[in-house]
């Protein structure tokens, strides 16, 4: 049975976000536990990278170029996409904060399931994640003008626990524990590290549940900001990059498309105003969906 969720695991994804959006009561129970799911798959995804091979390719410019796109490049033009067309400051708050958002940290296991190079993902991953706590400084300097001030401190304490904290568990296991010790317990664990993926698009989709209940044309107008941010995100990451190979173009296009927004808010909190939360949640459909479309696509493009 495992090994069937496995083999279909990016079905199972967007399967995830429908069963959470039809169990709102169970999505909602389970949300308060995501951070932990989130700080395990961080330090189990860092752990089964090599981390000499991490550096050398996060030490290349073309890393960090694409995540300056991605966190500042992509935050600047949908804030002002949204500004132009009328979005009230909220909803604006809102979508920069997703377009601010990292990878998630399940992209490499989406990227080994399309074949592609997984390192590369895993690269252009933490890259964005390191610069999301600037982006997400810099657009709530930048909205909050009503004068809500950011705790400082309370920013930087989850920074370190949420951010920094995963990555140096993992280096100190890699540093202190032999190997084939870290090798025969990834081989162990690996199998299920699929099933906490499942965690985020289930627990996160509560909130947008609770809008549709609401107001259904409301839930309706966020999803469509959602497949369309998501949309916007996978088209631009692919074609900036088609012109250095196929490859590369659709690991850019699946890192840009999926969101760790369970990480900004963990982080950031109720600072993101009260549009986030349903907006993350109505991200969660086509965040899942996109990684089976790429995988029909790749099979065309190859």
């Amino acid at each position: 049975m495992l090994s069937f969720v496995i083999k279909h695991s990016l079905v199972f994804m967007f399967v995830a976000a429908i069963a959470g959006f039809l169990m709102p009561q169970y999505s909602l129970s389970f949300f308060p536990f995501l951070p932990y799911v989130l700080f395990s798959l961080m330090v189990l995804t860092l752990l089964s990278m090599k981390p000499s091979a991490l550096l050398r390719m996060l030490v290349k410019p073309l890393v960090w170029q694409y995540a300056c796109y991605h966190s500042f490049g992509l935050m600047a033009l949908c804030i002002g996409a949204s500004l132009l067309l009328g979005a009230t400051d909220e909803l604006v708050l809102a979508i920069g904060a997703v377009a601010a958002t990292g990878s998630l940290f399940a992209t490499p296991a989406i990227i080994r399931v399309l074949g592609f190079d997984v390192l590369m993902a895993m690269a252009m991953t933490i890259a964005s994640t390191l610069l999301l706590p600037i982006a997400i400084y810099l657009l709530l300097c930048v909205t909050h003008s009503d004068g809500m001030a950011l705790d400082i401190q309370s920013y930087c304490l989850r920074l370190v626990i949420f951010i920094f904290g995963p990555m140096l568990l993992s280096f100190l296991l890699h540093r202190f524990v032999r190997p084939e010790k870290v090798s025969r317990f990834l081989l162990t664990v690996s199998p299920y590290t699929v099933l906490l993926v499942f965690a985020f698009p289930f627990g996160l989709i509560g909130e947008f549940r609770l809008m549709w209940d609401r107001s259904p044309m409301l839930a309706y107008q966020y999803l469509a900001i959602a497949t369309m941010l998501c949309g916007c995100f996978f088209i631009s990451g692919f074609f900036l990059y088609r012109v250095k190979g196929v490859e590369l173009a659709f690991v850019a296009a699946v890192a840009s498309g999926n969101r760790n927004v369970l990480l900004t808010y963990t982080i950031a909190g109720s600072l993101l105003g009260p549009a986030f939360l349903p907006l993350a949640g109505a991200i969660q459909a086509p965040t899942y969906l996109l990684p089976v479309m790429a995988k029909w696509l790749a099979k065309k493009v190859k």
